[in-house]
């Protein structure tokens, strides 16, 4: 992972704790929370705390995840809320905190200032074991304070300077006001500059999870449904359980919610170019299978790679060259069903609420694509990449780091518009627990695929 980390493509914008008092901040939350310290001097954290130093230090990479569910974080600054989020378990899990960090900036900056925030993104769950359990984490709350109890101890003062002003012989009740005194001096004066923290809850109705094989939930849509790589795992869901082996289910299902669109039917989509690259992604691929070097490789060596390696070259990209080419030159587009192998790389999400879940599931159906693998699901390029070859591991972080992290704005716009050139929208919602507002359902048998209606299976 050495070159992921020199350039920044691992662990890249974390926070860093370098200062006596910020650690010492640190240990204190990390105490309250796990009963444990670091003798770190200096390390970095995420948006949640997580420090990779201390989980190495530790030899426990969920030391703030127990069983990868209800995360605890540690706040040391408000400047945290544009750190990446390590060792995700949900995909909702950052939008949330940036979320909490943002509605409440203002008192966080205040506590932060003499403390560390310490909390827990609580869901009622604390182990993942059954498809059962997926909805009953849809709602999140956020519990934080800070490692002294300032939030607490402003609560009571808070209730004893309402009896104070309330009760009549409140004056002369020695011990009532010594309490007052004694909270005061932690919290200051709670009346002149109350510390609340408000919108702690929030929904998650459309997510993924890395548990039971790794799994998508959608629940916020018209046909509800969950996706899963090993379908086995999810043995008595209330929901309908679509496999990634189950093509035609699968692209029936995305078509009749609505939630993906033909990248060759998108407006302002140079959607060629697009599935050039998506091409030259499985030449890589091929290439370095065979023991090819692509230091320095540029489009027109992987043409000439290409020509040398047709033969071993997978179906898929022979599809996709057969598109371009009837996209650059005119002519009649193949038609392909969803058993095709090219199939998922041409479509992208449509304009909708879930669309960087489904970009991410669509990354995951088309892992030969590294550069969406990396935008779109870090959890699953990360554990790919351990186990490519050199030669991949070089192409593919020296081509992020030319391609993407030069200017991500654009690229991310190009690949998958709708606005994704902004920070990507979460699908996490402030509470009460609510549910998205239905689309029209579509016939799953007779909705048009990228080139035309998917040809049924004869009987």
């Amino acid at each position: 992972m050495n070159r992921l980390i020199r350039t920044g493509l691992i662990y890249g914008n974390l926070t860093p704790v370098d200062t006596p008092a910020l650690v010492e901040r640190y240990n204190r939350a990390l105490l309250h929370l796990t009963g444990k310290r670091t003798e770190l001097t200096d390390f970095h954290v995420d948006i949640s705390g997580y420090s990779p130093e201390v989980a190495d230090e530790l030899g426990d990479t969920q030391y703030l995840n127990h069983n990868g569910v209800n995360r605890q974080f540690i706040l040391l600054s408000t400047r945290q809320k544009t750190a990446p989020l390590l060792e995700a378990s949900f995909s909702t899990t950052r939008a949330i905190l940036r979320r909490f960090i943002d509605a409440n900036e203002a008192a966080l900056f205040a506590l932060t200032a003499r403390d560390a925030v310490a909390g827990e993104l609580v869901n009622g769950v604390f182990l993942m074991d059954s498809p059962a359990k997926l909805l009953d984490v849809r709602r999140v709350t956020v519990e934080a304070d800070t490692a002294g109890g300032t939030l607490r101890d402003a609560e009571a003062l808070s209730q004893r300077a309402d009896r104070f002003l309330e009760e009549e012989d409140a004056w002369f009740d020695d011990v009532l006001i010594a309490e007052m005194i004694e909270l005061a001096h932690r919290t200051g004066d709670v009346t002149r500059n109350p510390v609340t923290l408000r919108q702690t809850s929030y929904t998650q109705d459309n997510f993924w999870t890395s548990h039971l094989g790794g799994t998508y939930l959608f629940s916020g849509v018209a046909s509800r449904g969950i996706v899963a790589r090993d379908p086995s795992r999810l043995t008595g869901s209330n929901l309908p359980v679509i496999g990634f082996d189950a093509r035609r289910d699968l692209a029936a299902w995305l078509h009749g919610n609505g939630l993906v669109q033909p990248l060759t039917q998108a407006s302002g989509v140079d959607a060629a170019a697009i599935l050039r690259r998506k091409m030259d992604f499985i030449v890589v691929d091929t290439a370095t299978d065979h023991g090819g070097d692509l230091s320095g490789a540029t489009r027109h060596d992987l043409r000439q790679i290409a020509r040398r390696h047709a033969a071993e070259l997978p179906e898929a990209y022979h599809q996709l060259r057969h598109i371009v080419q009837a996209l650059e030159e005119g002519g009649r587009k193949p038609r392909l069903s969803p058993d095709d192998p090219a199939y998922f790389y041409v479509l992208r999400a449509s304009d909708c609420p879930e669309a960087e879940l489904v970009n991410r599931l669509l990354a995951e159906l088309c892992p030969l694509d590294i550069l969406q693998l990396f935008i779109c699901h870090k959890e699953l390029f990360y554990q790919l990449y351990r186990g490519w070859s050199e030669a991949k591991k070089s192409y593919a972080a020296d081509m992020l780091a030319r391609d993407y992290l030069a200017d991500k704005t654009r690229l991310r716009e190009e690949l998958f518009g709708h606005g994704a050139a902004q920070p990507p929208q979460d699908i996490a919602r402030p509470g009460p627990w609510s549910r998205a507002k239905a689309r029209p359902k579509r016939d799953p048998v007779a909705f048009v695929g990228p080139w035309g209606a998917v040809i049924r299976e004869r009987d």
